[in-house]
């Protein structure tokens, strides 16, 4: 049984710049990517519009005050019916906070907001050897092997 103390998700509103500030920072170091989360900060007026954005989604994993988890998340809304699609941008807990439920639950509570939205299906990428990842997608999920290509807009 796990002595660990409870946290609880948070989905983030235009007024939770702090939150979204140390949801980015723990991005950065669990990804081991610091640079790119933290370098370029978003403006406050810039994380304002994209946090009251219909679009945007992101949840906060909170314990003992500190983001210890996150995911960021866009709602793709489709063409050929009326009904949408959550994209799991990214997801991460941190590594002192890791197997104690939280991106499970992290997912529970997007799983949630996507029923309140009607979006028919939540979709995720994980990288080749990223072993934890693909084990927790695989646990909730279906697996498709596609391709991803990444095309230069110039």
């Amino acid at each position: 049984m796990s002595t660990a103390a409870p946290f609880s998700i948070r989905q983030l509103s235009p007024t939770d710049l702090l939150l979204m500030d140390a949801l980015l920072e723990m991005f950065g170091e669990a990804f081991e990517d610091v640079e790119t989360y933290g370098a370029k900060r978003p403006s406050p007026a810039y994380l304002r519009r994209l946090l009251a954005s219909d679009q945007f989604i992101a949840l906060a994993a909170v314990k003992d005050g500190a983001v210890v988890g996150g995911i960021a998340a866009y709602e793709l809304h489709k063409f050929e019916q009326e009904r949408s699609e959550i994209y799991i941008y990214d997801l991460a807990v941190d590594a002192a906070h890791r197997r104690e439920g939280v991106a499970t639950a992290l997912i529970g509570e997007l799983k949630r907001i996507a029923v309140s939205r009607g979006a028919y299906v939540i979709f995720v990428q994980a990288d080749h050897g990223d072993d934890p990842a693909i084990a927790l997608y695989t646990k909730l999920g279906v697996r498709e092997d596609v391709l991803h290509f990444d095309i230069a807009p110039r």
